[in-house]
């Protein structure tokens, strides 16, 4: 891996846009829109986009601070994200991955709410806008399932695309480096923000044992374009 000097290749959404007043929906790469639920909306199984998008609540029948699952008050994880708007953060991550706002906090909550028996869809929908700063509705836990399954789906997806970049010699062995870069540093932003600790030493750690994967997946790659030249 070559020596590189540790710089940020990913600003934060305070940083790259001032705040502005939130539009009223933000049309999501998978078809749904944040911003304008069906007020209509019921737990039952959704059978198109539309039905399972989240349900504004009454005004009357919202928690009290007391009503609050206490997991919920001390959850901390997009404290950095404070008086960010969905559009900001959503335009943030379009501009460097593949997933959305709305994908990126569920898939992390789903992963901090998961428990022995599965993950806790109830509980994080009902209680999103207190969970994460910039998600001002509660969604239904079909709402939560389906931005997981997106979420799921892209990273598969992605994956098959970066994996058969780098076993198709379309980069030199120094581009691919430069590919695995950008992307590890993405990634540490993005957990940066999330609230993980970490040290410079695991990450150039990490990014060496990265690199020395990749530089293995490369040539066991050459020598099966070999064997089929042979």
């Amino acid at each position: 891996m070559r020596d590189r000097t540790r710089e940020r290749t990913a600003q934060s959404p305070h940083e790259e846009h001032p705040r502005q007043e939130e539009t009223a929906s933000t049309t999501e790469s998978d078809g749904t829109t944040e911003g304008t639920p069906n007020p209509t909306e019921t737990d039952t199984a959704a059978t198109d986009a539309d039905s399972s998008m989240p349900g504004v609540p009454d005004p009357d029948t919202l928690e009290t601070a007391d009503d609050v699952p206490e997991e919920v008050q001390k959850y901390a994880r997009f404290s950095k994200m404070d008086g960010a708007q969905y559009d900001r953060v959503n335009e943030f991550l379009r501009d460097r991955t593949y997933i959305t706002a709305r994908e990126w906090a569920i898939a992390r909550l789903c992963s901090d709410f998961r428990t022995e028996t599965g993950v806790e869809m109830t509980k994080i929908g009902e209680n999103l806008p207190e969970l994460v700063p910039f998600m001002t509705d509660t969604y239904t836990p079909q709402a939560v399932n389906q931005a997981r399954t997106s979420f799921e789906d892209k990273v598969r997806t992605a994956g098959a695309t970066f994996l058969y970049g780098a076993m198709c010699d379309f980069f030199t062995a120094e581009e691919l480096d430069d590919v695995m870069y950008e992307a590890t540093e993405v990634a540490k932003f993005l957990l940066e923000v999330e609230g993980v600790d970490l040290a410079v030493e695991d990450e150039l750690e990490a990014e060496e044992r990265i690199s020395s994967v990749m530089r293995e997946v490369r040539e066991a790659s050459k020598q099966l374009r070999d064997e089929d030249v042979e």
